[in-house]
């Protein structure tokens, strides 16, 4: 049984939050931050990647930064740009990218729930990332971006949601960059936040779509101060943690392609050859190729595309990872021909999502790179299926859009 409650958000009054709005901040770094935020005072960037309001060259680890970012976050409350909401509610956030929409609740996730893997991961995480994150919430005493969760839809808890969009007017209602609408309710009905409440608990498992460093950290922060309160309840907000709840069939993952330095001492021909062991090779009739079908991957190699299909025997089908397309590329191609094992660590390989399109393969290729491949996405019914398993996927498999946006809730923690 997965816990999803209310909470009473901190959040921008409606004619600022589209200023405060901001994307997370693992999809920048501190230079792009700075330019990002120039002229921009209220943007929540300055909270996640409060480096940039400190001189150049501070180290982004560093307590200071922690503590700009606490400072920063307050200044939007002293300054009457956000606030709190009276009594603990559910919000509604729709997203609308490219004519597609998905709508998720907003409201906070169990600690205990990821402990006990009813919120359930497909990736491994880095300490290092989770250390910046954790100390970020603790010093904040609050979560302020939003874990992506999913589930198996609920026909009555999507009723309700779609009920209260028609009769009920949107706090928010604007587009961010990328030019991706968004739009939030604010459920505040006392009886209809009960009734989502107890509709949740019957859901079953919670699967992390996006942010499984952001949700080990808020874990840790969680367990931390439990370990300073030992006579807490379990229901003190340190025990939640803020997250936006998708329905499955409201999800896409996009392709998350790959480009390689150099082709491992092989030449041309003798690269095409040895793929040919595990893969057929045909020039691809499209330019750029993008797969349609599962098993199959598109190659660029000197500004020629291919098409690559996988031959039987290359995975084992009944294992859900063996047989993600990542996998395959991997384990019959990216190690045992270009050498490269660990592709989190080897910097002769990199990852492209698929929001920049296929040409970026091509402009990678032209410029630092030699090789790209363009990928099947990976599904949904794939995570679950991997996550059920207990298992991990590769790294770089999935590539969610649109991101969900920093700033419109924060969480705080006491």
């Amino acid at each position: 049984m997965a816990v999803f409650k209310p909470f009473k958000a901190i959040r921008p009054l409606p004619q600022y939050a589209s200023d405060v709005a901001a994307l997370p901040y693992d999809v920048m770094n501190s230079e792009e931050a700075r330019k990002m935020a120039v002229g921009k005072p209220y943007t929540f960037i300055h909270v996640d990647k409060a480096e940039i309001d400190l001189p150049e060259g501070t180290d982004i680890y560093s307590p200071e930064v922690y503590d700009k970012a606490y400072e920063n976050m307050e200044k939007l409350i002293t300054d009457g740009i956000c606030a709190e909401d009276d009594k603990p509610c559910f919000y509604i956030y729709r997203q609308t990218m490219d004519g597609r929409s998905q709508t998720g609740v907003v409201g906070c996730a169990s600690i205990d729930d990821y402990i006990n893997n009813i919120i359930k991961k497909h990736e491994h995480t880095r300490a290092d990332k989770e250390d910046d994150r954790a100390r970020h919430v603790d010093r904040c005493n609050a979560n302020t971006g939003p874990i992506f969760l999913c589930y198996r839809e609920n026909k009555e808890i999507s009723e309700i949601v779609e009920n209260w969009k028609k009769e009920h007017a949107p706090v928010y209602d604007f587009i961010s960059d990328g030019n991706v609408g968004n739009t939030v309710w604010v459920i505040d009905c006392d009886k209809t936040v009960a009734r989502l409440n107890d509709l949740f608990k019957t859901t079953g498992s919670f699967y992390i779509a996006d942010g499984h460093h952001r949700c080990a950290s808020a874990v840790r922060v969680g367990k931390l101060r439990r370990t300073q309160n030992p006579s807490y309840t379990g229901d003190e907000e340190f025990n939640f943690f803020l997250a936006v709840l998708f329905p499955k069939n409201e999800l896409a993952i996009m392709d998350y392609n790959r480009v390689i330095k150099d082709l491992g001492g092989y030449t041309e021909e003798e690269f095409k050859n040895k793929i040919s062991e595990k893969f057929t090779v045909e020039e691809a009739d499209l330019s750029p190729y993008k797969p349609t079908e599962k098993h199959t991957f598109g190659m660029l190699l000197s500004g020629k595309w291919y098409k690559l299909t996988a031959k039987d025997g290359t995975f084992d089908d009944s294992d859900p990872v063996a047989r993600l397309d990542v996998s395959i590329l991997q384990s019959n191609l990216i190690a045992p021909i270009l050498g490269i094992n660990d592709p989190r660590r080897d910097e002769r390989i990199d990852f492209v999502g698929g929001i920049r399109g296929l040409k970026e393969l091509e402009r990678r290729v032209s410029t630092d790179m030699c090789l790209a491949f363009s990928m099947f996405p990976t599904t949904l019914d794939d995570l679950t299926d991997i996550a059920d398993a207990g298992q991990v996927m590769p790294p770089k498999s999935t590539w969610f859009e649109p991101k969900l946006l920093s700033g419109l809730f924060i969480h705080r923690l006491s």
